[in-house]
Formats: structure tokens, sequence, C-alpha cells
């Protein structure tokens, strides 16, 4: 594990999560719009938030399973064969959206995208993991957890630049595509992880269960269920919640000014990059349970006060969109510290991607649920919001269940 080794780990890892962003940050930001498009004389309001959690929960399911298949491959047949696939994966369907002709079409590439997406995590938080066990791994989980909101404020500056109307959408389809040259990179010229390795060529690696199998029987079943828990309730709230400041913040200002939604996404993502960038180092210093206690704590008071108390149309919206987004993605730099260290090396990419995407079965419900909200709310995406947001009291009751795993580090 030479220095450019490790820095070509770090990098391709890091650009295939900030990828992945870009694909996550693509619906929130243009699926009312989209919706406008491919509805025609049948959009409405209820209608373009019924579709964003269609294409949104579509990703999501998509990453759930995605996150499994791929991280078995990475435990079976390598950490870097996975993540290459994965980030061919999610730019080859995505970039297909550019021909589809209805929303059916779009949810369906987004199911296909997603299985990537899902993939994509799992193995690059592994590959580091292993790569760089030397060194800070908070700064390094804050680094890599950082990757993907840099993806969501590209995205939203590419959109106040290119302003995302029912007549040019498509070719945000085309920025998602780009990563395919990364994935053929990757498979190509990314050096495998020794641990895993050396865990494969151990005299008892043919003796033991399936890695999907032992994570679900003792003595692991109770750290994968409780790795589940504290993933799904992070993504819950980002999806069937923050999600909607985008396309709120399009229905009251968008009319008036097109660009407003994407400067939403840029505050969004400037405050998450911040948030998952230090969420490694504050798990280190508060420890993993308390600084998730706290975090949630924060997240439901921000959350629920922006859509009770807000409005799109108000001077203070954007500023307290930022806090939202540093606050609550705190997470997102907590979960590939924290979730590596609860499984052995043998078992490590699955473990960590059954944590994280298993999760998003769960939030792939919740999203089509906030879908049946907004049916039934009319279009209210203040009063979904409000509701939904509820999901980060669970966070401060669901971590005192779980181990602490402060200063431990990883288990061989």
């Amino acid at each position: 594990m030479n220095s450019r080794a490790r820095y070509i780990v770090l990098l391709t890892a890091f650009l295939g999560w900030y990828f992945a962003g870009i694909e996550m940050s693509l619906m929130p930001l243009a699926a009312r719009t989209v919706a406008q498009d491919l509805l025609g004389s049948d959009f409405t309001e209820a209608a373009a938030g019924k579709w964003l959690n269609y294409f949104n929960g579509a990703l999501l399911l998509g990453a759930a399973i995605g996150g499994m298949i791929f991280g078995w491959v990475g435990d079976r047949a390598g950490r870097v064969r996975a993540m290459g696939l994965s980030i061919l994966c999610y730019s080859g369907f995505t970039g297909a959206g550019y021909f589809i002709r209805t929303p059916e079409e779009m949810a369906a590439l987004r199911f296909l995208a997603g299985l990537g997406v899902g993939g994509m995590w799992p193995c690059a938080v592994s590959l580091v993991s292993e790569f760089w066990s030397s060194v800070s791994r908070p700064m390094m989980a804050g680094i890599l957890g950082s990757s993907a909101n840099f993806g969501y404020v590209s995205v939203g500056v590419m959109g106040s630049w290119i302003h995302v109307t029912p007549e040019s959408w498509r070719w945000l389809m085309l920025v998602g595509a780009a990563p395919v040259l990364l994935g053929v990179f990757a498979l190509l010229a990314v050096p495998e992880s020794p641990a895993w390795l050396a865990a494969r060529a151990a005299p008892t690696a043919q003796k033991r269960p399936a890695p999907v199998a032992e994570v679900f029987r003792p003595p692991l079943l109770r750290l994968t269920l409780l790795g589940i828990v504290l993933g799904a309730i992070p993504l819950l709230g980002a999806w069937s919640s923050g999600k909607f400041l985008v396309p709120w913040a399009d229905s009251i200002v968008g009319a008036s000014d097109p660009g407003f939604k994407a400067r939403t996404q840029m505050w969004w993502g400037s405050g998450a990059v911040l948030g998952s960038l230090i969420g490694g180092q504050v798990a280190n210093l508060l420890g993993r349970r308390r600084a998730y206690f706290l975090i949630s704590l924060g997240a439901f008071l921000i959350n629920g006060g922006i859509y009770r108390f807000a409005n799109p149309a108000d001077g203070g919206f954007l500023p307290m969109v930022f806090a939202l987004g540093f606050v609550s993605t705190i997470f997102f730099g907590w979960l590939p510290l924290y979730l590596p260290e609860l499984f052995p090396t043998r078992v490590r990419a699955t473990g960590t991607g059954v944590s994280y995407n298993f999760g998003r079965f769960a939030t792939a419900a919740g999203v089509f649920m906030a879908g049946a909200l907004m049916s039934a709310f009319g279009g209210n995406y203040a009063q979904v919001g409000a509701i939904t947001s509820l999901v980060y009291g669970l966070g401060m009751i669901a971590i005192w269940f779980a181990p602490d795993t402060t200063g431990k580090g990883l288990k061989d």
C-alpha cells in the first residue's frame, strides 16, 4: 500500500461518490420540471409531488437492492471490481434518461441507476477504510461523506447557470452519464485492497458462510439490524422531507425566478458539504452515540421549523435551508466512520452495504408514502414536509441500543 496507491483509491472513491451525489440530486432539482414536460395539460402540483416521490422512491429501491448485490460482489470478487461496475451502472442508465418520453420510463431508469448508486457506497467505504486504516479515519470518513454533497452543489451551480425548464432539462441526463469514464478507469487502474486479498487467501476462507448469510445470523445479526435502523433514519429524513425543499421553493417562487430552485439546492448542498465533512470528527469528539443523538435532535428541530414557520418567499429561507443541510448531513460523515467498525474484514463491504442500503427499503416505502400524502394534502409541500420530519425523533431513541465503538477501530 504505497502512497500512490492510497491516493488513487481515495480519489477514485471520492469521485465515484461525488458523481453518485449528482445522480441523487438530479430529480430533486428537475422532477417538477420533468413532470411539467411529460404530463403537459395534466400537470398539477399534486401530480408533480407524486412523481417526485416516485422517481426518488425508485432510485432508493434500486439502491437498496444494488447495495446488497454489489456489497456481495465486493466481498466475493473484490472491492474495486464492484466499485467500477457500480459506476458504469448508474452512469449508463442515467444517460439513457435523455431519450425517455413518459414519467413511467423515467421511474424505471431511476430504479436501474439506483442499483449502481447503492453499490458505490459500501465498496468505496470499505476500500478507503482498509487502505487508510492507519490514518485519521474520522477525517477520511468526512472527506468521503462530503463528496456526494459536492455533487449536490455542482448540480445546483449548473442549474443556476443553465435554467432547468420544461423545454431544456434533458442535458442533466448527459451530465449524469459522464462518469462512465471513471468506471472504466476504476476497473483498469485502481489497486485492490490488501486486507481483502489477505482475507480471501486465509485457510478458513472457503469454509465460511456466504457474506450475506453471515451478517444475518448471530453474532452479527443484532449489529446488522442496528446498522439498518441507524442508516435508514437519516436517509428517510432526507428523502421524504428534506428533498421537498427544492420543489416547494419552485412552486412558490419559480414562476417569477426560474433559477431559485437551483439556488435553494446550492444553499442546502453548501451546508451539506460542511456538515458531512465534519461528521467523522464530531463522532470522534463527542463519541459515536452522543453525536448521533445530537444530530437527530438538531435535524428534528430545524427541519420541522422550516416547514412550520418559514416560506420560500421570505428573506430568511435560504439561510435556514443552509442550516438544515449542515446539520442533517453530519450523519453522512458519521455513518462511513461507524458502520465499518461493526463488521470484520471478511464481511465488511456486505455488512456496510446491507446496513446502509437495506434501510433504503424503508426509505423507499416512506418516500412512496410521502407521495400519497402529497395527493391527500393537495400538493401542500409544507404540510407533508412537517409530518415526515418527525422521523428524526426515532434517531434520538434508536442510537442508545447501539454499541459505542469510539476508540476501538476496525475489527480484523
